[in-house]
């Protein structure tokens, strides 16, 4: 007996001298949280709330509540419990835990418990010191009053990742001003109220969330949101991206089944001073205005940029530049002898963002004269319209070359047009330039400002310097508006217009002189890597049939057992390059991947899109309209079907259309979107039409299927007057497009022009 209590005493000893060491060991040596200056960090206390803090709630009667646990890292949330005097009667919850932030629901019970208060309480997992209560007053429910109805505001809208949404609810009939209980489908509610509740988005894309407000009054009386999120970064540079397919796979509110004539329409227009060439550019989560809000960036051609918030009606200006220093104004086409952009000249291609620094850049054209004019490059901050460091710069350059009668070649700040949209690559934007109307000499130039410090000295490229015949330059990059592409190792690709060419048939010595041709170019220094020229590029040149009518539209990596550039051309070719062997110039055959003439023959003055495997192609004929087309391509050969798999069931008047992609993925609910811009109201002879620009929907799979279009119902839907080259913009469940308003370009009407937003209708 004594040996057996000598042991016992001795694990009692020996335990003490461990708890001991540990002690010494947790606090003396760093090895935990310590309050006492030893190296240790005190985590942050876990806290709860819950919401709402109190509630009345009808016998039988329904009430959402959510539980907020800060400081949670092991994100365990909370365990709930329901009590009060009456045993057994104090109602029932939908679940006994939840996570931090979703809601449970509470049912009261049949009866009212005596006394009629029922405590909730949310207790913490992690730390079961810390919980919040809710106190609940059960009243008698008896039959509910006649003729309750509930609506809920918004009742469908986009947003993006955590993007929070302000609800409210309207209750007719709650003869006790009860209001309504609140629940999300997915995401988080916050601020429950009566009638108003603040729900976040979750950090995940997709659509079908359904936010329920339910009349407390009337639990079977209820209305519900319809919410998808997106996590689309952006459309902050021309066609999407810098492959410029023109597709938008992160799109889940908008589908074939919404976009129709009774659920689609126009939501609001924005007016700015001057008509919208340029895409309209649109950015997520911006802090502006006080608050975290999507843009739309707009430009116009008389050299003003505004920033809207993108989904508020009416509309909501955030900032407004107009960047015409004092002594100038915006030019005129009279200045250089065309109707073709009529009547102003000032920001014609459309800018590009850096989302990595929400820097807008883009190009104005202001004057002092008829003869003196200026171009600059600009950056501007998305936030605020502020001017960067050394913005902004005014536009000059130089390359050798014979082309201007001497050694050197000179920008022409009057003659060259910049139509092009901006490029932007590894800290560089990109900037070209063709003609207004081919009149006076001008050449293809590119000019490349590293985005740190536009005042170094910019890299040029000039694509005809050394024309035989002194004057006769050209070549153009323009391309209807599109912008260069570049492939994932920082290639540029461009297109050039008619001109100059001095390329040897089956030599592999690079001409000077590239009009007419597909180019790829090093960057940032921009030397001719590879090329394209078709074989009857004289007859061409001769007939103004160029090559850099279209944008360089698509780049598909991968697929087919090569990477290939598509593109259109004025002559209604379109062809498919070998981006590792270009094909250069033969005088008696292309020596392409694959070209073929489209049927029926039409002219491009577009940029197409690819999405889902197919090409889509809006071209068009000189007289008459022509239908946009699908050309489907064939992955395990790498070459397209030549045959039209489906046609609109309409035309489009000139100049065609760039036509854009929305769909949920790479392969569903795909909208091929598109713009008649045929009443452009100008062309170079000065009798095109004035009218309203029409943008259609077509499901993307199969052409013939029109969906939608804004003359269906123009009382609601028409847009302002056309402006031709525009391509819309689909983003979080809205489209924009830019027009010139009520403006019949000749300085008439009340609007010179005019943002258009359309969506799902309320």
């Amino acid at each position: 007996m004594i040996r057996v209590r000598a042991q016992r005493v001795g694990r009692i000893l020996l335990a003490a001298v461990i708890s001991m060491v540990g002690v010494g060991f947790l606090g003396g040596c760093g090895g935990g949280s310590s309050t006492t200056g030893n190296g240790g960090t005190t985590p942050s206390a876990i806290a709860v709330t819950v919401a709402p803090t109190t509630e009345s709630v009808a016998t039988n009667g329904t009430q959402s509540f959510t539980a907020t646990v800060s400081n949670d890292t092991a994100a365990k949330g909370v365990t709930w419990a329901a009590s009060c005097a009456t045993a057994g009667g104090c109602g029932s919850l939908s679940a006994t835990s939840s996570a931090s932030g979703a809601a449970v629901t509470y049912t009261a019970p049949g009866a009212v418990p005596s006394p009629a208060t029922v405590t909730l309480t949310a207790t913490s997992v992690s730390d079961g010191t810390k919980s919040a209560s809710a106190t609940i007053t059960v009243t008698s429910g008896g039959p509910p009053p006649a003729g309750v109805s509930v609506t809920i505001s918004p009742t469908i809208m986009g947003l993006v990742l955590n993007q929070a949404l302000v609800l409210s609810a309207t209750v007719t009939n709650d003869v006790n001003g009860a209001g309504v209980t609140w629940s999300a489908s997915a995401g988080t509610l916050s601020a429950q109220a009566a009638t108003s509740a603040i729900y976040t988005a979750p950090n995940s894309p997709g659509a079908g969330i359904t936010i329920t407000a339910t009349s407390k009054a009337d639990s079977t009386k209820s209305a519900t949101a319809t919410i998808a999120v997106t996590d689309l970064a952006g459309v902050t540079t021309y066609h999407n991206d810098v492959a410029r397919d023109g597709a938008n796979n992160q799109e889940y509110l908008l589908t074939t089944s919404n976009v129709n004539q009774s659920s689609f329409g126009k939501l609001f227009s924005c007016t700015v001073d001057g008509a919208v060439y340029a895409q309209p550019l649109w950015v997520p989560a911006v802090n502006i205005g006080g608050g975290t809000h999507n843009v739309i960036v707009v430009a116009t051609m008389r050299d003003s940029v505004y920033v809207f918030d993108a989904d508020t009606n009416p509309c909501k200006t955030y900032w407004h530049q107009t960047l015409i220093p004092s002594g100038e104004t915006y030019g005129a086409s009279a200045d250089v002898a065309s109707s073709d952009i009529f009547p102003d000249t000032g920001v014609l291609g459309t800018p590009v963002i850096d989302p990595s620094t929400q820097t807008i850049y883009l190009v104005t054209k202001t004057k002092t004269s008829s003869t003196n004019y200026i171009q600059r490059l600009h950056a501007l901050s998305l936030g605020a319209g502020a001017e960067a460091t050394n913005s902004p710069v005014t536009i000059t350059a130089t390359s050798p070359g014979s082309c201007e009668g001497g050694a050197t070649n000179t920008f022409n700040t009057l003659t060259e047009n910049q139509r092009p949209a901006l490029g932007l690559s590894n800290g560089m934007v990109y900037v070209s330039w063709a003609s207004h109307g081919d009149q006076g000499a001008y050449h293809g130039w590119i000019l490349g400002y590293q985005t740190a410090n536009l005042t170094a000295v910019p890299t040029v490229f000039n694509d005809t310097p050394n024309a035989t015949s002194v004057g006769y330059c050209r070549g153009g990059i323009w391309m209807s508006g599109g912008a260069p592409a570049f492939d994932s190792a920082g290639n540029m690709y461009v297109i050039s217009g008619n001109g100059a060419f001095d390329g040897t048939s089956g030599s592999a010595t690079l001409p000077t002189d590239f009009s007419d041709s597909y180019l790829k170019l090093s960057t940032p220094n921009m030397g001719v890597l590879d090329y394209f020229t078709p074989f009857n590029e004289s007859t061409l040149d001769t007939g103004d049939s160029d090559v850099g009518s279209s944008g360089t539209s698509v780049l598909i990596d991968g697929t087919g057992g090569g990477n290939f550039l598509v593109g259109g051309s004025k002559a209604g070719i379109i062809y498919v390059l070998d981006r590792t062997n270009m094909g250069k110039f033969n005088s008696t055959a292309d020596s392409v991947h694959q070209e073929w003439t489209t049927n029926p023959g039409s002219h491009s003055f577009s940029t197409p899109a690819f999405w889902n495997n197919s090409l889509y192609y809006f071209g068009v004929t000189f007289s008459g309209t022509h239908n946009g087309q699908i050309y489907t391509f064939n992955t395990s050969n790498g070459m397209f079907n030549t045959t039209a798999a489906s046609s609109t069931p309409t035309g489009f008047g000139f100049a065609g259309a760039s036509p854009s992609i929305s769909a949920s993925s790479a392969t569903a609910n795909g909208i091929a979107w598109a713009i008649d811009t045929g009443q452009y109201g100008t062309s170079d002879s000065g009798n095109a039409a004035a009218g309203p620009a029409v943008l259609h929907a077509y499901d993307a799979t199969n052409l013939t299927s029109e969906l939608w279009n804004s003359s269906q119902n123009a009382s609601r839907d028409q847009a302002g007057n056309a402006v031709k080259f525009t391509v819309p913009t689909i983003a979080n469940g809205k489209v924009y497009i830019g027009t010139r308003g009520s403006d019949n370009t000749e300085g008439g009407g009340t609007t010179f022009g005019e943002i258009d937003v359309y969506g799902l209708l309320p």
